[in-house]
């Protein structure tokens, strides 16, 4: 006993020695065969139960990723009542992501009624956040309480995470303010919460009160700011942010230099993006997916392109990243690089998901491979809504519509249609004019419960409107609950196709009533409104608020605007509209040329069209039927031929049916009937309606009756447009020949065309004045035959002699005359002299062409009255003037 007692002491120092020495290898332990050599003598040594030791080996197993070989320590050692051995499992669990199985345990220790400790509930609060699991944080929560456990420091911070994690950030918040004592922890844990569910604004605040607090942010207080900056695009914050990094010296650190990478992206601050890149000293996989993104994103799609390039020989990408240049391949049409990248995928073992498979779809639609895209969408296993959507969508931009409504109709059968599929199968019935279609679409949008989605309300108001059934539009339009500035431009624009000029202006009061602020698509849609009706007040309304919005520096609101002037009579308007555009298009410069055109002013069209090739503005078609137009209206036969000689031989432009129509028209127009017939039998196109209906007017002007009859003959032969026979049954009656005009008239007839009845119109005092030829029931009718009653004795006494030519029935002479009396812009212009100011200029609006006998009279009336007479019929602008008209006789 003496000599056990003695060496006692030796003993306890050889096993503290032991202990310590072993202690120390297990936390030097780098690699699991060295762990195990250590396990081995604690086991010879007879450590083995030791809790101390058993808990040690527990973690270190844990940390080498081995939880079989910790689980079975722990099995060895139990039942324990040690609560450090089953913390250090659960923390081994949670370490390994075996969320489940912590929670597991950590409810089997609470049954063998072992207290857990302050140690326990981090790794069990992290484990309920991990499972999403909020109910199991709640329990573990009020166990905390229970146990007067809130005030700790580590369990504080778990739980502030934890809710943060969940989104319940209420109860974060909650917690925090709980918190007797906070560190940089938790004061990451609420940035970092309130920053990953979308609270920018919370985020920096509560960064800002930290540092208020003296705290010394470290990379994650940065890395979970950072974020916030950039969904905010707040860039002063974002940059005093950048500068703390660099004073603190964090900017090495990978994760905020990612971050400082991401948010200079949302700035769009490329150099400083490229800048903090190009500084990083460590790149890892994060790095390059950022920098490829951010470049796809500002679309530089090319740039991003050999940045990947650039990525792959490091790095391997991940499928984030490689969608970004699958993007970026379909917006360049690099079909080839596009296969490259769809190769790489394959071959690197990338599980392509729903997504993945979507963005290729798209990619290989817009590179023109549509074969490719239908098989990427046949051998997916899952497709979802965008698949079948994008894969519809191709058909549809490829303009195969039996192709894309045959998947639509499969789409029905595999999964539920959704309000694209509607909106896209609306623009399919919209671009073939298919009523019938749109209808059946309008029964599914109903039966879907759709009707009441408002882009798809957006397109059916377009659709009904596009296949002609205005009405069925607006009842669409009125039964909406509520409308958008695109429901409203697109009703306006539906008015504009339809004619209805009325109604639109009635929409458009209407949408000012409801204080809906316009656009440009809104201004673009009202213009030709006043341009229709002369309406110069309301354009200039308009106008000003072009100006007001600051649209004027839009091209073709410009260009609109030109137009609109040039048609409300305003010529000087227009030139003053092109000479403040700041850029022009080849549209502006022939706004220009037809506007000079429409007054007879060739000569400034002319040079209108030199000044436009000279700012290195290539004419087109279009240009090239206005200025011969131009030159048509003011007698410049030679000038207009020239035009038309250069098209093809300095433009390489093709001469199109409507340019030998111009030709004609310049010919005939200068009484050159001869020469007109035998540029027609030149031609190498075949002559069509307007080609004759051209000449046949110049021959009913000249009186040329003999080219006039034959001439009608073609007319009648090549067309189906009413104008065109009316314009041929004219003919016959100037020539007397009413067995013919009756013969033209029972055709009209019997082929459903019909005739559109002339009218005038005159803008007095805000207020537009309609009147019809032979109206008698308008307001001061009894005072307008009077006046011209009066007016008719006066030009007689001028010489004035009726052109009864110009009467297309067939009756007694006196009232030939009558009826060349009320035609209607002769009852426009009484009403205006009677309801203006005397030497006051009147604008009268036509929408057919004016004859022969009012444009006469309109000049006897412009000399004895010593008015100015703008008067705008179907063809051009017609200014009368003491006696004589801008159009020289040439109309």
């Amino acid at each position: 006993m003496k000599t056990i007692s003695k060496f006692s002491p030796l003993q306890e120092a050889t096993n503290e020695f032991l202990y310590a020495s072993l202690s120390k290898a297990l936390s030097s332990a780098s690699n699991s065969k060295y762990l195990h050599r250590i396990h081995s003598k604690i086991i010879t040594l007879g450590f083995e139960k030791s809790s101390f030791f058993s808990g040690k080996l527990i973690t270190k197993y844990a940390q080498f990723k081995d939880p079989t070989s910790s689980f079975s320590l722990f099995r060895q050692v139990s039942p324990s009542a040690n609560v450090y051995q089953w913390n250090s499992f659960i923390r081994a669990l949670t370490h390994n992501g075996l969320f489940s199985k912590a929670l597991g345990f950590y409810s089997q220790m609470r049954r063998m009624n072992v207290l857990p400790d302050k140690y326990t509930f981090p790794s069990v609060i992290n484990s309920c956040a991990a499972l999403v699991d909020i109910e199991m944080g709640q329990v573990v929560h009020q166990n905390v309480l229970k146990m007067d456990l809130g005030s700790d420091l580590y369990i504080g911070n778990a739980l502030v995470d934890m809710y943060a994690r969940l989104g319940c950030l209420d109860e974060a918040l909650k917690v925090f303010d709980g918190m007797p004592e906070r560190d940089v922890v938790s004061w990451n844990s609420l940035i970092s919460g309130y920053s990953a569910n979308g609270y920018w604004v919370e985020a920096l605040e509560v960064y800002n009160m930290a540092r208020m607090a003296g705290i010394m942010p470290d990379p994650f207080t940065v890395s979970s700011v950072l974020p916030a900056c950039g969904g905010l695009v707040n860039v002063k914050e974002g940059e005093l942010v950048h500068c703390l990094v660099e004073k603190i010296g964090v900017h090495y650190d990978v994760l905020v230099s990612n971050g400082l990478l991401s948010m200079y992206f949302k700035f769009n601050r490329l150099i400083e993006a490229r800048r903090i890149f190009d500084e990083m000293v460590i790149r890892d996989t994060v790095t390059w997916n950022t920098l490829i993104c951010g470049y796809s994103q500002m679309e530089l799609h090319k740039e991003s392109i050999e940045l990947f390039m650039l990525m792959v020989d490091k790095f391997k990408p991940d499928l984030l990243t490689i969608t970004s240049v699958l993007c970026a391949c379909g917006h360049l049409g690099d079909l080839k690089f596009g296969k490259f990248v769809h190769e790489y995928m394959k071959k690197s073992g990338f599980q392509s998901d729903v997504t993945a498979d979507n963005i290729l779809i798209d990619m290989y639609a817009k590179c023109g491979d549509l074969p490719a895209s239908r098989e990427v969408f046949d051998r997916m296993m899952c497709r979802d809504s965008v698949s079948w959507n994008s894969m519809i969508n191709c058909y549809i931009q490829y303009v195969n519509y039996d192709e894309a409504l045959k998947l639509a109709r499969s789409m029905k059968v595999d999964l539920k249609v959704d309000s694209i599929t509607c909106v896209m199968l609306l623009s399919v019935s919209t671009r073939l004019v298919d009523k019938d279609l749109g209808k059946e679409i309008h029964c599914d949008v109903i039966k879907l419960g759709f009707d009441s989605d408002l882009i798809v309300n957006n397109s059916m108001v377009d659709m009904y409107a596009k296949c002609g059934l205005l009405s069925d539009s607006v009842k669409i339009f009125e039964n909406m609950k509520t409308h958008d500035r695109v429901t409203w431009n697109i009703i306006i624009a539906a008015c504009v196709q339809s004619g209805d000029f009325t109604f639109g202006l009635r929409m458009i009061n209407q949408m000012r009533t409801e204080g809906v602020m316009p656009d440009v698509a809104t201004v673009l849609g009202i213009l030709p409104m006043c341009s229709f009706f002369a309406s110069k007040r309301q354009g200039k309304e308009i106008h000003g608020c072009i100006l007001r919005f600051r649209f004027e520096t839009d091209v073709p609101t410009g260009n609109a605007l030109i137009e609109m002037y040039t048609k409300c009579g305003s010529v000087k308007d227009s030139v003053q509209v092109f000479d403040h555009m700041k850029g022009r298009d080849v549209v502006t410069w022939t706004a220009m040329i037809s506007a000079y055109g429409m007054y007879g002013e060739g000569r400034k069209a002319l040079r209108t069209f030199e000044d436009m090739k000279a700012a290195g503005v290539i004419p087109d078609h279009v240009a090239f039927v206005a200025i011969i137009y131009a030159c048509s209206h003011s007698g410049l036969v030679e000038e207009g031929l020239a035009c038309f000689d250069q098209m093809q031989r300095d433009y390489n432009l093709e001469p199109r049916i409507e340019h030998y129509a111009c030709v004609v028209d310049l010919l005939s127009r200068s009484q050159l009937i001869s020469k007109a017939e035998r540029f027609i039998k030149s031609m190498p196109l075949k002559p069509d309606a307007s080609i004759w209906g051209s000449l046949l007017s110049a021959c009913r002007s000249s009186g040329n009756t003999e080219a006039a009859e034959r001439v009608a003959e073609h007319v009648l032969e090549k067309s189906n447009d009413t104008g065109y026979y009316v314009l041929a049954s004219n003919v016959y009656a100037s020539l007397g020949k009413w067995e013919q005009v009756r013969t033209i008239r029972k055709s009209i007839k019997a082929r459903g065309l019909k005739k559109d009845p002339g009218c005038s119109w005159i803008e007095i005092k805000r207020r537009l004045y309609v009147f019809g030829t032979g109206d008698r029931f308008f307001e001061q009718f009894e005072e307008v035959n009077k006046l011209l009653g009066i007016i008719s004795g006066l030009m007689a006494k001028d010489g004035y002699v009726a052109d009864l030519r110009y009467v297309l029935h067939d009756v007694e002479e006196d009232e030939k005359r009558d009826m060349l009396c009320g035609h209607s812009e002769r009852l426009a212009m009484a009403f205006g002299l009677l309801n203006t100011e005397p030497e006051t200029p009147l604008q009268i609006m036509k929408n057919l062409r004016v004859c022969g006998d009012c444009h006469t009279v309109t000049k006897y009336i412009s000399m004895i009255m010593q008015r100015e007479i703008l008067v705008r019929d179907a063809n051009r602008f017609h200014l009368f003037k003491d006696g004589t008209c801008s159009c020289g006789d040439r109309w």
